[in-house]
């Protein structure tokens, strides 16, 4: 394993670096840390991290958590984060979590789009928008730009050139998920995102189809149980991420088709789409910030954020623990996925809101 660097900027340049450096640190021998890629900005080499913790079980099932693709949406590795600050100040006295981390493997990449983040452009240095870069093709019409194109680096939502590489931070996250989650018997992806409506959201793939995902049946029991466990928490719109907007080059939908393709284990991917439009209606001074679109600008309202998710991301390594105990035996897959695709494929849009 690779350690990370020494910080080679002055202080407050970029705090959500110094924040992973801390809890690394205070993490000490009961992390993993690895420096996936590095990217050039601005003069300076920033590191791709990871960090891992729990079972290194090549049984073991698994989830990851995900944060700063887009580099203006600086909430979403907070959450990150915020989250395994949480876990490791457990560590310091919780008799508990150890023994549940030696059923499960946790993964973190809370700076995906380092490179976007110190610049705040959604982009990374190359002008790319990672969750636009895979090599895949909506089967379906997509929103002119917003759905990605192939213009130039100038638009925001641009892809990249047609057939080259993808982008090194999207090749390392990709690489990390096969390696670390897709390859396990179950796991589940959380990328942590903001900026779209003021409702937050939990979309599944596929981003660039409306054809329901094979897997429903596993994703609608998961929601079931959630609700069911949390039915004062139902604070989350949870539906396709197609139901909201369609888009080309969509990393996670890329991942499940390949993890599909591979035959391992089942792979669930999770976006958590926080609804920025409700900060921004909350405080319009917010719109002459350069992140305010995308960020809880007020402290309380950031805390408030930091916060809220902490059950969500709870939720879901509890439940991959425990894959065995809720997802759907064969006999009853067929009866929850007509469910499934009756409750998020045959209404209308508008109903949405109101049944969630």
């Amino acid at each position: 394993m690779t350690a990370l660097p020494a910080r080679p900027f002055s202080a407050g340049d970029f705090p959500e670096l110094d924040a992973l450096r801390t809890l690394v640190a205070r993490g000490g021998s009961a992390l993993r840390a690895e420096t996936l890629c590095e990217v050039r900005c601005g003069g300076e080499s920033l590191p791709v991290e990871i960090i891992e913790l729990g079972s290194t079980d090549a049984n073991a099932p698994a989830i990851g958590f995900f944060g700063g693709v887009h580099g203006v949406e600086r909430i979403g590795a907070q959450v990150v984060l915020a989250y395994l600050h949480t876990l490791i100040e457990r560590l310091q006295w919780d008799e508990t979590l150890p023994a549940l981390l030696e059923r499960v493997r946790l993964v973190f990449m809370p700076l995906v789009n380092p490179g976007g983040m110190l610049r705040r452009t959604r982009s990374n240095p190359a002008g790319v928008d990672l969750m636009r870069n895979a090599p895949i093709d909506a089967d379906c019409k997509v929103p002119w730009l917003l759905g990605g194109h192939r213009i130039g680096s100038w638009l925001p939502w641009y892809r990249g050139p047609l057939g080259a590489p993808m982008e090194p931070e999207a090749q390392a996250l990709c690489d990390a998920v096969e390696r670390r989650l897709a390859s396990q018997p179950f796991s589940i992806a959380l990328d942590c995102h903001s900026g779209y409506g003021t409702r937050d959201q939990i979309w599944f793939p596929y981003a660039g189809s409306h054809t329901p995902i094979d897997c429903l049946a596993d994703i609608y029991a998961l929601r079931t149980m959630f609700r069911a466990t949390y039915p004062f928490h139902s604070i989350y719109v949870i539906e396709p991420q197609s139901r909201g907007y369609t888009t080309h080059g969509d990393l996670w939908d890329w991942l499940y088709r390949r993890s599909r393709h591979a035959g391992r284990g089942l792979f669930l991917p999770l976006t958590l789409e926080m609804g920025s439009w409700l900060w921004v209606k909350k405080n319009p001074l917010q719109l002459f910030g350069r992140l305010g679109l995308f960020n809880p600008i007020e402290t309380h309202r950031m805390h408030r954020s930091l916060r809220r998710h902490l059950t969500l991301l709870d939720f879901l390594v509890r439940a991959v623990a425990s894959h065995s105990r809720w997802r759907p035996r064969e006999d009853q897959r067929q009866a929850l996925f007509d469910s499934a695709v009756s409750y998020w494929m045959s209404r209308p849009e508008s109903v949405t809101a109101v049944r969630e």
